[in-house]
């Protein structure tokens, strides 16, 4: 009789462990891909759309190429014949095209040929009327961007051409006396905060001198942005806003202008950016997702954004969240680039502050080779702006950096945090900062993990958490 129970005592532990070893299998499958394992399915979804064979050459609406007939109307009307016909290209051919804002349409490609400038107007009144994008994380009218879309699936701009936005001119305008420039913030911070409805937040006024970005798709989905070369636009460079599914590859932009960002996802959700080069006059990449009232009200995060191959040069940051971040930035992925400039200064930046909050969380490098950044290799700052005056202290956690070089900077990690409000999960691996002139800072930490990080000739294998020294 024991031996009888002990026998089916036996059966029923096998039993169990069978149903333990079956369950834990399935909650390991059923768990969703961490880090670096979630790239394969991001890039899964971002796919390049595809047009019908068909061109649309804007010189058999009336374009011509002398850089001095302003060709507006032709390149209007090859892009609704195009959109009518059910999609294809429009194609530019060579020669110097005089043109006002460019609005595309469902199933469009603008396409630039090698050989081939749009020269977009310096002129005021052609980016009339006023068109709904996002100045500087808050929604409003301004000038149209000098390439446009709302609510389009299926666009692109592609070629071997040039775009040329004539930005010197706006720059000179921005400048302008009495400072009109920040009393255009001013305003448009006083509509958000009292909660002006957006279509009454109308600028697009000579008394504004808000430049009009350079390409800006709003609301769209399945988008191209192509081998061009950009240079000197007014403003950003390639702002995509509240689109899905976006691709940039192969550009070089070129703009040292006031707040010439490269290419700025603004609350945008699968994007790549992708073998283009930068050297412009502020942040090369800047991810971003709108700014204090305005920016909590949308509450859009930006998110699966994958920068690779990338070469950057001057610029206040290679690839940079905030500081219109409100909405919040995760899963952001930069791999095998190349980073070199003593006019740029930090390689991976996270700027922000207590009256912007949000959060920046997941965010991946790893394989990136900088010869010199002015600055940090990585900077981390809550103090930015407007310092901590507010009430949403920011949240930035699993900050991650592998295999990444560098040859010369003013710091390796400079990370300035609130107490209250740590940036935390920093993991450093396998990474060598030389010719590095000052100490780490790291003020407002927790769970900073070095793992064989050498700094100039000294080892770091340890974590750092409150109350010890970095």
């Amino acid at each position: 009789m024991v031996w009888k129970y002990r026998k089916m005592l036996k059966s029923v532990v096998l039993f169990a462990c069978v149903l333990w070893t079956v369950s834990c299998h399935n909650h390991a499958m059923s768990q969703p891909p961490m880090g670096w394992e979630q790239l394969p399915e991001i890039l899964g979804r971002i796919e390049a759309p595809v047009f019908p064979n068909r061109e649309f050459d804007i010189t058999d609406f009336g374009a011509d190429g002398d850089g001095r007939t302003k060709c507006t109307e032709a390149f209007e009307k090859a892009v609704g014949a195009c959109h009518l016909a059910g999609g294809g290209r429009v194609v530019v051919p060579e020669g110097v095209f005089l043109t006002g804002p460019i609005h595309l349409r469902s199933n469009v490609c603008l396409h630039v040929s090698k050989g081939a400038t749009i020269l977009f107007s310096d002129r005021f009144e052609d980016y009339l009327p006023p068109v709904l994008i996002r100045w500087e994380g808050r929604e409003c009218y301004n000038l149209s961007p000098l390439i446009y879309a709302n609510g389009c699936r299926n666009i692109a701009v592609t070629g071997k051409g040039t775009l040329d936005g004539q930005g010197e001119k706006w720059w000179s305008w921005r400048r302008g006396p009495g400072e009109p420039y920040r009393k255009s913030n001013e305003q448009n911070a006083q509509w958000a905060q009292e909660n002006v409805p957006v279509e009454k937040r109308v600028q697009g006024k000579k008394d504004f001198h808000w430049c009009p970005t350079f390409i800006s798709p709003v609301k769209c989905q399945n988008v191209l942005i192509e081998g061009l070369t950009i240079i000197d636009g007014p403003f950003w460079n390639v702002h995509p806003l509240y689109c899905e599914n976006v691709t940039v590859r192969n550009l070089i932009i070129k703009n040292h202008g006031p707040n010439g960002d490269g290419c700025n996802p603004d609350s945008c959700r699968d994007v790549l950016i992708e073998d283009c080069y930068f050297d412009t006059g502020d942040d090369c990449i800047a991810i971003k997702s709108g700014r204090n009232t305005d920016g909590r009200r949308v509450n859009i995060p930006s998110e699966n954004i994958v920068v690779r191959r990338c070469e950057m040069k001057d610029g206040h940051g290679g690839v940079v969240m905030g500081s219109e971040m409100s909405g919040g930035v995760r899963n952001v992925f930069v791999e095998d680039c190349t980073m070199d400039s003593p006019n740029l200064d930090r390689a991976l930046r996270i700027k922000t502050n207590s009256v912007r909050g949000g959060f920046v969380e997941n965010v991946y490098m790893r394989n990136v080779s900088i010869g010199q950044v002015g600055d940090a290799v990585l900077r981390i700052n809550f103090y930015y702006g407007e310092k901590d005056t507010g009430q949403f202290p920011p949240r930035v956690r699993n900050i991650n950096m592998e295999n990444v070089t560098s040859k010369k900077s003013t710091y390796g990690l400079r990370i300035q945090a609130y107490e209250r409000a740590p940036a935390t999960d920093i993991r450093i691996e396998n990474c060598s900062f030389q010719n590095v002139a000052k100490p780490n800072v790291l003020e407002g930490v927790e769970d900073v993990r070095f793992n064989n990080v050498r700094i100039n000739e000294e080892l770091f294998n340890k974590t750092i958490n409150p109350g010890s020294k970095g």
